[in-house]
């Protein structure tokens, strides 16, 4: 395992690596989940996230992550698929770019002045895809994303203290160290007061990830250049990309995306090692790319709901209730 997996960039006073080891090892036993049963679980860097979540408190990242892993096999946010949302995505209020910055993490791009959609529950339902999405597109060395939220069209009908708590409680509570950089794009000055209002609700491990850029600001420029490919990033950035948001191109980007992450779910067994170690072939370090990023996680789909596989979905069932009553808190 490599130390950057392991490093707990959030801990006030970093840890060495064998007393990391240590801890994560003694999380992985406090859980009391067999590896056979939950493989990705049990990874090293999947658990050192939650760790770092919680400044290595075993007992507080082995509750959050109980909690987590129950909130996944109950909404199975790998099992969401592009016509589930695909009204969520009309006006690109969410979307994945097509580069990433120039430490490889994946960019999500939002727009919150382009919001389409009444129900808080299928805009949350929306962004979990955007996550899932964005985290399978993770290179190898990369576990963090970058969010760049654009504030054009934005203004006080478009606020929601409950969408952007619900927002912050999934991040931080199921997606732990995840997110590397949330760039706040030119937000207007009434956005003062409501940054005010939400503050309280993330935590400070998140809120100083957080950055305002302006475009009229000399530093806020030079910063966007040493962060993104000018050539790549789009106008509405800064950059010199002129292709916004397309509709129909994005689609057929996630339909592609939906299959590979069938094709990850229904496996439920791919060893991420023996694809890391194979760098012999574009196939293989396309693979390691896609899968690496998801194998984190924690996509417990594996066979259930096949059905036409050969599997008796009834019997998964049951088993996902034994797996619920075993993380019972």
């Amino acid at each position: 395992m490599s130390s950057r997996k392991l490093l707990g960039k959030s801990c006030e006073k970093p840890l060495l690596l064998g007393e990391q080891k240590t801890k994560i090892d003694e999380t992985r036993k406090l859980i009391g989940l067999p590896a056979d049963r939950f493989p990705v679980l049990c990874l090293d860097a999947s658990i050192a996230r939650y760790l770092g979540a919680r400044n290595w408190n075993i007992k507080k990242a082995a509750k959050m992550l109980k909690e987590t892993l129950k909130w996944r096999m109950e909404y199975k946010p790998e099992k969401i698929r592009w016509g589930d949302i695909a009204d969520e995505a009309e006006t690109g209020k969410i979307y994945r770019a097509d580069y990433c910055d120039k430490h490889g993490r994946t960019v999500l791009v939002m727009r919150p002045g382009f919001q389409n959609t009444n129900s808080i529950r299928a805009q949350i339902r929306y962004l979990v895809y955007c996550l899932e999405n964005a985290i399978m597109h993770l290179k190898p060395d990369q576990e963090q994303m970058v969010w760049l939220i654009d504030f054009q069209g934005w203004n006080m009908s478009s606020i929601s203290v409950k969408a952007t708590k619900e927002t912050a409680h999934v991040l931080q509570n199921h997606y732990p160290e995840r997110l590397g950089l949330a760039i706040l794009y030119n937000p207007p000055k009434i956005f003062e007061s409501f940054w005010m209002m939400v503050k309280p609700v993330l935590e400070p491990k998140t809120y100083k990830k957080v950055k305002f850029i302006y475009n009229d600001d000399p530093q806020s420029q030079k910063r966007m250049e040493e962060l993104f490919d000018m050539e790549k990033l789009e106008f509405g950035f800064g950059g010199k990309n002129p292709v916004g948001f397309n509709y129909e191109a994005y689609r057929e980007r996630m339909l592609e995306d939906d299959k590979k992450m069938t094709e990850l779910t229904n496996s439920g067994s791919f060893d991420m090692g023996e694809l890391q170690q194979d760098n012999g072939s574009e196939n293989s370090d396309e693979a390691t790319s896609t899968c690496s990023g998801y194998a984190s996680s924690f996509s417990l789909a594996g066979n259930e709901e096949k059905g036409q596989g050969g599997v008796n979905i009834d019997t998964d069932a049951t088993k996902e209730t034994q797996m619920l009553d075993e993380l019972a808190l």
